[in-house]
């Protein structure tokens, strides 16, 4: 059964799609709420949903860019949404969307975006302010759907689709609707028919959305890059946390025939939510990994993750077999979030990879920042990274905590509870590596006192870098492996700067345009 605290709130979020205004989460819903304008337009209407019908060779077709996750191909429909598509290409013609974010991301729900000031508050129509894409039947939200967001009915003679403009999501939903889901709504007024259901139950999706939003198109290719998107961690106002989801571009094309893949089952796709953290796996006999010599410290060993990060590791065991690391600094370190180095300037302002300059490395959304992982930094998206990095120190949370932080996996949730890291970072760099042995030297080291921009008052030095083979020593992943090391939550007093304010700092800095979260390019 539907948990009714959440759909509070998610009604309430889908009533104010481009306005962003917060609801409280605490809403309940009673029978005395007003549900009048999501229930009226939703009465049972005995038609075939035609998301998924095909286009034909020829139709104009969407394809969105979504910068580190890939692209996504939709099909419109001008035959049930005229004035909402046309709003749309007329648009994308202009470059209209090329360079803007998915500014609100709610999982299991949809990613919103298109709008110039990524508030929620901005955006316009082709022609100019707002217009009214109306409503077809023939359309619904299942996962996949493309529909206009919209600020309710302007006034009283209007429908709300009379607000649509130029922002738009795209519907994840819940992917487990049954029976149950639909006699919840319905004690709520909500109404369906027989083919509605019978498709929700298939394919998923956000039903109670229906006849109040203007659907215009449906995903035909890239459904898994989508859902990647909504993996992302979130602020508590659905705003990504590490660093901006960008659309790189937005392009009108035609159809060509390629395959169709409407269903998530279409793809060779792994659940997040069902996956495991791999930041543990341990290395094989043989195996390459790095140890990393810190002067007056100690030696860190880190596992290297080739199979998920290969550009990443390639660079990194690359630049240590050249030496390149020997000598430098690590030129920031935060207490409880990180440690910084790489730079051979050290200012956080230098370096660059073994190809010259900046290169992608992805990410994999199993490599999380769990305390111990190593990263590489960048000034907004994995295709900045260079040749610096940081390990991750972090905090233990306590679940309250960590959930009004950051949206994490179940899997994930654990690691944070329990070894600690820095959540708010997921989904925004390449993770490539994790310490497993010499952790202890990592959390001495980000005790060093330091001085303007958090440069060590004295310089923490890198001595060596260098690329061996796992011998089978034993793995101390965690702070529990090594004596004098406690765990600490968030209601225990902490050393140096605070928590709460290097989180302030690491969120605010992924946006900056010069020394960003462990990023600095």
């Amino acid at each position: 059964m539907i948990n009714k605290k959440i759909l509070a709130a998610v009604l309430c979020a889908a009533l104010t799609l481009p306005a962003a205004v917060s609801c409280g989460k605490d809403i309940d819903i009673s029978e005395g709420s007003s549900v009048e304008a999501t229930t009226e337009a939703t009465a049972p209407a005995e038609v075939e949903l035609m998301n998924f019908t095909a286009p034909k060779e020829g139709d104009t077709i969407i394809e969105m860019n979504i910068r580190d996750y890939g692209t996504v191909k939709f099909r419109l429909f001008p035959e049930y949404a005229d004035k909402g598509c046309e709003n749309f290409v007329e648009l994308a013609k202009k470059g209209y969307y090329d360079g803007l974010t998915f500014h609100r991301v709610i999982r299991d729900f949809m990613i919103q975006g298109g709008d110039p000031l990524g508030t929620g508050q901005g955006g316009e129509s082709t022609w100019g302010g707002k217009f009214d894409g109306g409503s077809d039947p023939h359309l619904g939200h299942v996962t996949g759907a493309l529909a206009y967001a919209n600020s309710g009915a302007p006034d009283e003679k209007s429908a709300p689709t009379a607000s649509d403009g130029s922002q738009f999501y795209i519907v994840t939903g819940d992917q487990n609707i049954n029976d149950d889901t639909f006699a919840y709504y319905e004690q709520y007024g909500y109404s369906f028919s027989d083919k509605q259901k019978e498709m929700y139950k298939k394919v998923g999706g956000a039903p109670f959305l229906d006849g109040n939003y203007t659907i215009f198109g449906q995903v035909i290719d890239g459904l898994d890059v989508i859902f990647k998107v909504q993996y992302v961690p979130t602020d508590a106002n659905d705003k990504p946390l590490a660093g901006d989801v960008i659309i790189d571009s937005v392009k009108v094309t035609e159809y060509k025939g390629e395959e169709l893949r409407w269903y998530l089952s279409d793809y060779d796709y792994d659940d997040p939510a069902k996956a495991d953290v791999v930041n543990f796996t341990a290395p094989e006999q043989g195996e390459t990994v790095v140890n990393m010599k810190i002067k007056d410290y100690g030696d860190v060993k880190i596992k290297l993750f080739p199979e998920y990060a290969p550009k990443a590791v390639e660079n990194f065991v690359t630049h240590a077999k050249d030496g390149y690391y020997n000598g430098l600094t690590f030129h920031r370190i935060i207490n409880e979030f990180m440690i910084q180095g790489g730079d051979p300037e050290g200012t956080g302002m230098g370096g660059e990879s073994i190809w010259g300059g900046q290169f992608d490395g992805g990410k994999y959304f199993n490599l999380i920042h769990a305390t111990g992982a190593v990263a590489y930094a960048n000034s907004g998206s994995t295709s900045t990274n260079g040749s610096q990095f940081y390990i991750v120190t972090g905090k233990v949370y306590d679940i309250d905590d960590l959930r009004s932080q950051a949206a994490c996996t179940p899997a994930a949730e654990k690691v944070y509870t329990t070894y600690g890291g820095t959540p708010f970072l997921d989904g925004g760099y390449t993770v490539f590596g994790q310490v497993y042995d010499g952790l202890d030297v990592v959390l001495k080291v980000q005790q060093v006192e330091t001085g303007d921009s958090d440069k060590p008052k004295q310089d923490v030095i890198i001595e060596s870098v260098t690329v061996e083979e796992y011998d089978g020593s034993p793995l101390r992943w965690y702070r529990s492996d090594y004596e004098g090391i406690e765990e600490t939550s968030e209601a225990e007093e902490t050393s140096g700067e605070s928590t709460e304010a290097a989180s302030e700092e690491a969120t605010e800095e992924t946006t900056a345009a010069e020394d960003t979260t462990a990023a600095a390019e």
